[in-house]
């Protein structure tokens, strides 16, 4: 292999990534990325949006349809897995169950033929670094959970690879042992030095974990940055909604840093031209609950939740559903006034063309046989090229249509520039739109998404069908 340049802090880098099936589905489309030695780098988005494909792709896995996957500045873009020094570890942990814990980690190394003596050493060295030390002769069944993921990730790091790559690692775990289990494999990057990349559609798993994350929809990246970046800073409403609770209204900037959204103006810390459209992002945490008279915005109290350490507060403000959380309680029916500070208001720029779409859908959202539960949208191909929008520009509108006051479940379809048609799904509550989105290939209970060759009508009947079902 021909060396290139490479920047030596730089351990791989993929350059314009694409990958197609034979079916003309595009699953990642000009995916760049260059992650440093010893970082922790996720992969965060919903189902279906080129998260584990890419991490397959530089396992060996896939081969890209175009594009680079430089190693150490080396093309490994056609490298079989067993050429790369790399190892994956997948949320079905993939052990040999009639093999004991030492010869489920040594396997590896005696395919290696190593010597036996060097075996025994390295395998009671990784025991050590997951803190299962003395489990050599124990059967994978009498493993719970958690440690037989540890032994899956201990198999890994015994053939010393220079990136560790994790598929939902953690997806099969009970919630406690999720969160035992994010510490763990945190304190183990920080011992090994070596990089991680994580594919999650956890986003609290990616901002407790990651050094670096990238925020991925419909086979694009949206954003690449810190935790704290993402969380902050998103760069549109897609990442906004994702990642964390967000409420997003559409304003107008006013004055130099004032904006207007929810009937009032407030003042912001980003310094956008006056008269531009804008969407204001405000995070739940930032919003201030006062009496009527001293709030910027008021509205009253529709629903209050205890979430253990803090209530979270649903206001309705005229046609805006406002999502507080506070350590303070309310009462459903209360009147409340509410303010934020400049600090907790991010804005982003609407895209006007992305606008117009959504004001095309708003017109008729509502499938009436749910009484304005169900918000079913679609665009043509037509709609699409009138305003000059290409399908990688709508993955926020159903998370625009999720937040709609009374909808409980938004679908949005579009086709997609190889004949298909995206459905993306979201729910707000207890509807688990992965049963649906199973007979696809698969989802997640809240967020869904698949593409078909199937038509508008067929779609339709078939999510009328299952939504009369899981709405009775």
């Amino acid at each position: 292999m021909e060396k290139n340049n490479n920047n030596s802090n730089n351990i791989i880098e993929l350059k314009n990534i694409v990958k197609t099936y034979d079916n003309g589905f595009t699953a990642v489309d000009g995916f760049n990325l260059e992650v440093k030695r010893g970082e922790f780098v996720t992969f965060l988005g919903p189902s279906g949006c080129g998260k584990t494909t890419t991490l397959r792709m530089i396992a060996g896995f896939e081969i890209p349809t175009s594009g680079e996957i430089l190693l150490d500045g080396q093309d490994i873009s056609k490298l079989p897995p067993n050429k790369r020094p790399i190892n994956t570890v997948f949320q079905r942990y993939a052990l040999f169950p009639h093999l004991n814990i030492f010869d489920n980690i040594a396997f590896g190394l005696k395919l290696k033929k190593l010597p036996k003596a060097e075996i025994v050493k390295k395998v009671k060295k990784v025991l050590e670094m997951v803190d299962l030390e003395g489990f050599e002769d124990r059967k994978v069944a009498t493993l719970s959970g958690g440690q037989q993921q540890r032994i899956a990730i201990a198999r890994a790091l015994v053939n010393e690879p220079e990136i560790l790559l994790l598929d939902e690692p953690l997806g099969a775990l009970d919630l406690k042992m999720r969160k035992e289990m994010q510490i763990e494999l945190k304190g183990m990057h920080d011992r090994l030095g070596i990089t991680f990349i994580y594919v999650t559609h956890d986003q609290e798993e990616a901002l407790t974990m990651s050094d670096k994350i990238v925020v991925m929809s419909e086979g694009e990246i949206q954003q690449i940055g810190t935790p704290e970046d993402i969380y902050n800073e998103p760069k549109n409403a897609f990442v906004a909604d994702f990642i964390g609770e967000s409420n997003i209204f559409n304003g107008i900037m006013t004055g130099k840093l004032k904006v207007r959204f929810c009937g009032a103006e407030f003042v912001c810390l980003d310094d956008v031209e006056i008269g531009t459209k804008v969407d204001a992002v405000v995070r739940p945490e930032d919003v201030m609950i006062t009496t009527p008279e001293q709030g910027a915005v008021k509205g009253v109290v529709t629903s209050v939740v205890f979430k253990g350490v803090h209530y979270e507060i649903t206001v309705e403000s005229g046609r805006n559903e406002i999502v507080i959380q506070t350590t303070k309680s309310a009462k459903v029916g209360d009147k409340v006034g509410l303010n934020v500070e400049p600090d907790g208001i991010h804005i982003m720029i609407s895209e006007t063309a992305i606008n117009k779409i959504e004001s095309s859908v708003n017109r008729n959202y509502a499938l009436g046989v749910f009484d304005g539960k169900v918000s079913y949208s679609y665009v043509t191909k037509e709609d699409m090229e009138s305003v000059g929008v290409k399908p990688s520009d709508l993955g926020g509108i159903v998370e625009q249509l999720r937040l709609i006051n009374g909808v409980e479940v938004a679908v949005f379809i579009y086709p997609t520039s190889d004949g298909m048609n995206k459905v993306s799904m979201r729910s707000k509550k207890y509807i688990d739109v992965s049963k649906y989105a199973i007979n696809h290939g698969g989802g997640h209970i809240r967020a869904a998404g698949f593409s078909t060759f199937d038509g508008m009508n067929k779609i339709k009947q078939d999510i009328v069908a299952f939504l009369e079902k899981e709405l009775s």
